[in-house]
């Protein structure tokens, strides 16, 4: 038997409208240019078929939804790449990190990284492979798993601050507890470890062969942006290495860190005092 959607009607009682219809707006848009289907919308949201069209239909009269009129998918509608293009100056971080990561790979041999914060999660936005031939892939883009859960995630926890970073602990500890050994007091622990070395290390805690370390990104408002990261197979992680790479990701964050300083200056000057 199916389970419930995460949007599911017994699930949302009394919420507002509008964060139904986000929810289906983020599915539709994980369906990439193939579309989704009303059935496939139904059973991953867990409305009834009334209300997610109802909602979809709002969508489209906001220009958010397109749906094609032979295949009756639906598609992220022409809105969200206006809103796309006025959010890029600042969320556009990609841009500015590809040459970073390049960098990191060309040097390294190893596989690098750009992770963005979505929520509670760290969400896998680029893949820049290196040249060894003994590659780690248990990270892909479009990839997202719990803020804390790998390199990347858990440097961009360990930057936020810690008020924040405390609430997300608390409300994802079930699904910390899910993975393997971990839970949320090793979290607490390695977010400690981060802070102290300044950057986070994952010594193959959810894929035994898979090291990776991570560096947080920050805008010039002292943000957190994201993070970059490197992953290697276990036997190029030792811990002369892990200092290498470690510098490597402090030189490519800083040059990154640098590109937003100048996107955001106000023209003629800079923006001082800001961290």
């Amino acid at each position: 038997m199916n389970q419930p959607g995460p949007f599911a009607e017994s699930q949302v009682t009394g919420a507002q409208s509008v964060e139904r219809a986000l929810a289906l707006l983020s599915l539709v848009g994980r369906n990439g240019d193939s579309g989704a289907s009303l059935s496939q919308i139904v059973g991953a949201s867990g409305l009834n078929k009334p209300t997610a069209r109802r909602l979809l239909m709002a969508l489209i009269r906001a220009r958010l939804v397109d749906q094609d009129p032979v295949s009756r998918k639906y598609t992220l509608g022409p809105e969200l790449y206006v809103l796309g293009v006025l959010a890029g100056r600042r969320h556009g971080l990609l841009a500015h990190s590809v040459d970073a990561l390049r960098r990191l790979s060309e040097e390294t041999g190893d596989t690098s990284f750009l992770t963005v914060r979505q929520g509670s999660y760290a969400l896998c936005l680029h893949r820049q492979e290196g040249s060894h031939p003994v590659r780690t892939h248990a990270l892909q883009v479009g990839d997202q798993h719990p803020l804390g859960v790998g390199a990347g995630a858990m440097a961009i926890l360990a930057a936020l601050p810690e008020q924040e970073r405390n609430a997300i602990i608390t409300q994802m500890a079930q699904e910390y507890a899910l993975i393997g050994s971990y839970s949320a007091d090793q979290v607490y622990r390695d977010v400690e470890a981060t802070i102290e070395a300044g950057h986070a290390l994952n010594p193959g805690l959810f894929v035994s062969s898979s090291w990776g370390i991570g560096r947080a990104i920050r805008l010039p408002d002292g943000e957190v942006a994201g993070a970059i990261s490197i992953a290697a197979v276990d036997s190029r992680l030792g811990p002369q290495r892990q200092g290498e790479l470690a510098a490597l990701l402090a030189r490519e964050g800083a040059a990154i860190e640098a590109r937003l300083q100048r996107v955001f200056a106000p023209p003629g000057g800079t923006e001082e005092g800001r961290k």
